[in-house]
């Protein structure tokens, strides 16, 4: 169904997905989408009530039985048609994420291959959901399956919008599962072209795309007693509260991936024009830091420190800041206003606590920075453990950067923050890099690399980063419940 005008702006209202009909909200709202660069609007989203989510989850609910006794490889066919949709219509999602989220062109063009790529990956694990056998008594039959928790929801964050939505349907979708999916209303616009994918290719109630507001469809969601499991990628407040929200109701299985503050550690054999480059690649400004796993602490050996620092600083002054729809932009604006204002405390924090700025940390000036949710691209030097930019997660274009000389003094640097999701280590010693990543509090580690994620290699986060593992098998099996059945033979044939 294509979208319709909205009254009085030409912008168009899209349609979110429930029971197989793409539909707007039973309450009449709507949310407007944003561009951050401009703060022009985009278009409509339905304001999904408590209503429409609970007719979401029994649409979901009804759909589970015959969906979960589907063959395991029919579920993967859709899931790849899915995949093979999605790729058709990548331009045109690619158009609305750049200007939704702010992010630029030349790093979200990979995201709808990202995860096209997971929903084959998941695909193709369809028949890798097994039991076990064991041979406990000599006169009985041991063995265990696995089965569904029927209604699954997902709720997401803005920063990759499609990359989360399509990807994080693979895995309950090829376990049996039924999905309501929540996106965040920050970002909302390409999740509806997903939901009008999904309501040519599955059933009716098998996927259901719900847009609104955490507040009203979040809390929908997490609360109904009939979703027994639950997702959330976010931050670590709102994920605190999810688990506190989800155990007030019901008995429930979380899996969450929140926030990091993660360090990307330079061994004094490193080279420091590839640590360079590497720490501002691992900074993800394309995204304006605003990803969970930015290595967004840069932790020097005093050998390399003003070096690597310096080398550091030009290349991130040299960073165009600009219209992210054009290819030759390295850093757009912020996702919205709320976010900006955020992170321009974590600058004034930091300066207030003595962190030397070297670049950035002020909004742009020029006409086109006049309107959006713009800063620069910013660099603190000499950051020490008592300052909270070393402790606390900006999710900005913000890198603190510190010293370091000894190594049992190191990974307590390392490690001395709430945080755990991911870890950059770099020397041209591999037993040192493996002893290091070990040491490391961290659940995604990366040796002379940093921000790439591959298919089948679990993602996940230690402390307060989050429970649970996405991205492989072990994600896969987590939407299944384990059966054991019994069966008692006789001890020899009559």
């Amino acid at each position: 169904m294509p979208p319709t005008a909205t009254p009085g702006s030409g912008a168009p209202d899209r349609l979110m997905l429930i029971d197989g009909k793409l539909c707007a909200s039973a309450g009449g709202g709507w949310l407007t989408a944003i561009d951050p660069s401009n703060e022009e609007v985009l278009g409509r989203v339905p304001e999904a009530t408590a209503e429409d989510v609970e007719q979401a989850v029994l649409a979901a609910d009804r759909a589970a039985p015959a969906w979960a006794a589907t063959p395991a490889l029919e579920r993967a066919r859709l899931v790849r048609e899915l995949a093979r949709r999605a790729l058709d219509r990548a331009d045109e999602l690619l158009e609305l994420e750049v200007r939704d989220t702010g992010n630029t062109r030349r790093r979200m063009v990979r995201d709808v291959t990202m995860a096209t790529d997971l929903l084959e990956y998941f695909a193709g694990l369809a028949l890798e959901i097994k039991g076990e056998t064991v041979p406990s008594s000599p006169t009985g039959l041991h063995f265990s399956v696995r089965e569904p928790y029927g209604v699954v929801g997902r709720i997401l964050a803005f920063n990759h919008p499609f990359y989360f939505a399509a990807s994080r349907l693979a895995a309950p979708l090829v376990a049996g599962n039924t999905v309501v999916l929540k996106p965040s209303e920050e970002a909302p616009l390409s999740t509806t072209v997903l939901a009008e994918l999904c309501a040519e290719i599955f059933p009716p109630g098998v996927v259901n795309i719900v847009t609104g507001t955490g507040i009203v469809a979040g809390a929908a969601l997490v609360r109904h007693p009939r979703v027994k499991r639950l997702t959330f990628i976010g931050s670590v407040p709102t994920g605190r509260a999810i688990q506190r929200q989800a155990a007030e109701s019901a008995v429930k299985h979380v899996s969450l991936e929140l926030g990091g503050k993660n360090p990307m550690i330079v061994f004094p054999d490193a080279d420091p024009e590839k640590v360079a480059t590497a720490a501002v690649a691992g900074m993800n400004f394309g995204h304006q830091g605003q990803s969970c796993g930015s290595t967004s602490r840069l932790l020097l050996h005093e050998d390399l420190y003003e070096d690597v620092l310096a080398r550091v600083v030009e290349k991130v002054s040299a960073l165009r800041l600009g219209d992210p729809t054009r290819d030759d932009t390295d850093m757009g604006p912020l996702n919205n206003a709320r976010h900006l204002q955020n992170v321009i405390g974590h600058v004034a924090a930091a300066e207030e606590d003595g962190a030397r700025l070297m670049t950035g940390g002020r909004r742009p000036g020029g006409a086109q920075f006049e309107r959006g949710f713009w800063l620069q691209p910013t660099v603190f030097a000499d950051v020490t453990p008592e300052m909270r930019l070393f402790r606390s997660e900006v999710f900005g274009p913000v890198l603190a950067v510190s010293r370091w000389s000894d190594v049992d003094d190191l990974f307590a640097l390392a490690n001395g923050v709430d945080y755990g999701l991911t870890a950059s280590i770099w020397t041209n010693d591999l037993n040192r890099g493996l002893v290091a990543a070990r040491a490391v509090q961290a659940g995604y580690v990366w040796i002379n690399g940093n921000s790439t994620h591959f298919p089948g290699t679990g993602f996940g986060g230690r402390k307060e980063s989050g429970t649970g593992s996405e991205e492989g098998l072990d994600e896969l099996l987590s939407f299944t419940e384990v059966k054991t059945i019994n069966v008692a033979l006789p001890a020899q044939l009559t």
